[in-house]
């Protein structure tokens, strides 16, 4: 999952109107490799934010493999993650759009609106196999814009000598969560630990407590909204979890669990690699608690999806949608799921990692439920998730009630 910050909703609507004002006047231009729009095809650009030298290594690889199987050669860049959204839409108004873009999923919709991108129906490419939350992921009014090869979302990791010695078992419903927690907990060590910041990774790490119990991102000042703050206020009241959570980001939390700090951490299994080098550190993931038996556990849906541009040559885009297809194919799917600890998008495939990698059980079983952040506001979603991270401050900090924080987020939500 991509944490960069996101360019204000302001700015991009702006952006996205110009740009839809020049596609609509003149089209997309091809990107910068070779081949013409009537010519051959012999290669195509590729764009994301893979900007770590390893990462973009193996991308860079992988992609290119794809490349020799569609008959082209794939011109691979990468630019910072808080880069990449404003670089796409002045690459759309001076129509210079790679051949094949990934995008961080909750950004896909923005994009779409402005007409910058095609919808994969148009070659062939068949979004069956996939959950309705992966699906809705890469979707802008009902056409299927891009799909992602693997995904991820959060669960519950935890120290198996720590919750032995304390005789906790590990909790599945928000009461035991609490008891855990406050057992655990002791001198220099917090029985829980999240990631409460004031940004969207702060909202990421909140929403599977909302959405699991009911609560919706279009109705921010619901009961079951206030239900799910209160969960955090008492773990931070009580002293099970530290105040400071409201600073920490998702690495601050994988470091105070590590370190012996928290027993217990909600965290995505991109740490699993760290987490396996770190010596006598015993731990175990297990989905996150619900409420109460019988609930629904509902996490986001972590992950980038890859796209084609709008441009004016079909041997382009075609050749870059083979490339694509290549990407979301089992074979990859499962080889890119293994190298990242991520789980692969397709059901089908997701199971047979589960059984070859069981650390990874909780997250598939997680995915299976998992939502797309844009799936009820779509563009929108960035101001309600403004209001969440305002909110969940507001409330640990004891400046508001949840009640009251929670009033309020629905009003930054809403624009009113």
């Amino acid at each position: 999952m991509n944490t960069a910050v996101r360019p204000s909703a302001r700015l991009i609507t702006a952006l996205c109107g110009t740009v839809a004002l020049v596609l609509a006047a003149a089209g997309c231009a091809g990107g910068t490799g070779s081949g013409s729009a009537g010519g051959e095809v012999t290669s195509i650009t590729a764009l994301d934010y893979y900007t770590d030298a390893t990462e973009h290594a193996q991308w860079g690889k992988r992609l290119s493999a794809c490349g020799r199987a569609a008959g082209v050669t794939v011109e691979h860049r990468s630019v910072p993650g808080a880069s990449l959204v404003p670089q796409v839409l002045r690459q759309a108004s001076s129509r210079t759009l790679p051949d094949l873009l990934m995008l961080d999923n909750p950004d896909l919709q923005q994009i779409a609106r402005t007409g910058a991108l095609t919808p994969l129906d148009r070659y062939g490419i068949d979004a069956g196999g996939y959950t309705g939350g992966i699906r809705s992921a890469g979707t802008y009014r009902g056409k299927v814009y891009g799909l992602a090869p693997t995904v991820s979302t959060v669960a519950l990791f935890y120290n198996k000598d720590m919750l032995a010695e304390a005789g906790v078992a590990v909790p599945k419903t928000w009461d035991e969560l609490r008891t855990a927690a406050a057992r655990l907990t002791r001198p220099g060590r917090y029985g829980m630990a999240v990631d409460a910041n004031a940004t969207f990774e702060g909202t990421w790490q909140f929403l599977p407590f909302l959405w699991s119990n009911g609560g919706d991102e279009t109705r921010l000042d619901s009961p079951q909204a206030a239900q799910a703050l209160q969960l955090w206020v008492d773990l931070v009241r009580s002293g099970s979890m530290s105040k400071s959570v409201l600073n920490w980001t998702q690495a601050d939390v994988h470091d105070q669990f590590v370190a012996g700090r928290a027993a217990m951490m909600v965290n995505g299994p991109w740490r699993i690699s760290a987490m396996d080098s770190t010596e006598n550190l015993h731990w175990g993931v297990a989905p996150l608690p619900v409420r109460r038996p019988g609930q629904r556990l509902v996490t986001p849906l972590g992950g980038e999806v890859w796209t084609v541009p709008q441009n004016s040559s079909e041997a382009r885009q075609r050749k870059a949608a083979r490339v694509l297809a290549c990407l979301n194919d089992s074979e990859n799917m499962l080889a890119l799921a293994e190298q990242y600890h991520t789980v692969p998008s397709r059901p089908s495939v997701a199971s047979r990692y589960a059984e070859r990698v069981p650390s990874m059980a909780a997250f598939v079983k997680s995915v299976q439920g998992a939502r797309a952040r844009t799936g009820e506001l779509g563009v929108e979603w960035p101001r309600a998730a403004t209001g969440i991270y305002t909110a969940v401050q507001a409330a640990l900090t004891g400046e508001r009630t949840p009640q009251e924080a929670l009033r309020r987020a629905q009003r930054i939500a809403t624009g009113s």
